[in-house]
């Protein structure tokens, strides 16, 4: 009988700052996961250049070389970022900007699931919605349900102790992974 292989999951983190409640939830993830799948963080976007197609010109640079070839050797990516001004991080957006200029996108065809963290009610849902239209460009595959907006997120997450306390968020998340899981089994038996 042949071993099922785990389900290989990626995290991209929206945000460069330390105490960052969305930093907490990419960094619980990999413990909230369920059996037969791993999640590893991709390295920080913050480590990118300002695109610029000068420098695509001379090459593209290590670090997105690096992240690139990670997500295509993922099952699927998990994008936790927060909201900025009702839209996506400008850094994450660089990221990918960055991302679909590498001669084989590594998004297209790839199951991503979104997750945003919020102080403010709706937990991010404008930059849900924003990053959903850059995914289409990408051609990755979204999943649709569950949605993670963890809205009043200093209440569910303490950034001091690095946990997520409430009981309910960390269950929802784990749903999420599962269903992102079952959509990268799909999309890796149809391949």
């Amino acid at each position: 009988m042949s071993e099922v292989r785990a389900v290989k999951l990626v995290t991209l983190l929206g945000s460069l700052r330390k105490a960052s409640l969305n930093a907490v939830v990419a960094k619980n993830l990999p413990a909230l996961a369920p059996d037969g799948v791993e999640i590893s963080a991709l390295g920080s976007i913050g480590e990118l250049p300002h695109y610029d197609a000068d420098i695509q010109a001379s090459g593209f640079p290590p670090a997105v070389l690096a992240m690139g070839q990670a997500i295509a050797e993922a099952d699927g990516v998990i994008i936790v970022m927060p909201e900025y001004n009702y839209s996506v991080p400008g850094a994450l957006k660089n990221a990918l900007d960055w991302i679909s200029r590498l001669p084989e996108t590594p998004f297209a065809g790839k199951p991503v699931a979104i997750q945003t963290a919020s102080p403010g009610m709706i937990g991010g849902a404008r930059a849900q919605y924003h990053l959903r239209q850059i995914m289409v460009f990408l051609d990755a595959q979204v999943l649709n349900k569950p949605e993670i907006m963890i809205g009043q997120a200093a209440a569910r997450i303490d950034a001091e102790s690095g946990e997520i306390t409430d009981e309910s968020t960390r269950q929802h998340l784990t749903k999420q992974i599962a269903a992102l899981a079952r959509m990268a089994r799909q999309t890796r038996h149809s391949a």
